[in-house]
């Protein structure tokens, strides 16, 4: 009856990941297919998400030396 939203309904809308939109060549802004151009943090009342538009934050990773992996003590 319901469609799942994909990643939960937390996601805050943004221009910069909307279906509707796609990134303008300069990489600033976005076109949008029913606003024009707008900006990325943009969003209108017919923002449709798109995951695969969105680009996921880069995840840091703690360093790590040889001895962490042995099991000796």
């Amino acid at each position: 009856m319901f469609r799942r939203v994909p990643y939960g309904s937390s996601i805050a809308p943004s221009c910069s990941y909307c279906a509707f939109g796609s990134p303008a060549p300069d990489g600033k802004m976005v076109l949008c297919t029913r606003r024009g151009v707008v900006s990325p943090y943009y969003s209108c009342r017919r923002f449709r998400y798109d995951p695969l538009l969105r680009v996921p934050h880069r995840q840091e990773l703690p360093l790590m030396d040889p001895t962490d992996f042995t099991l000796e003590e």
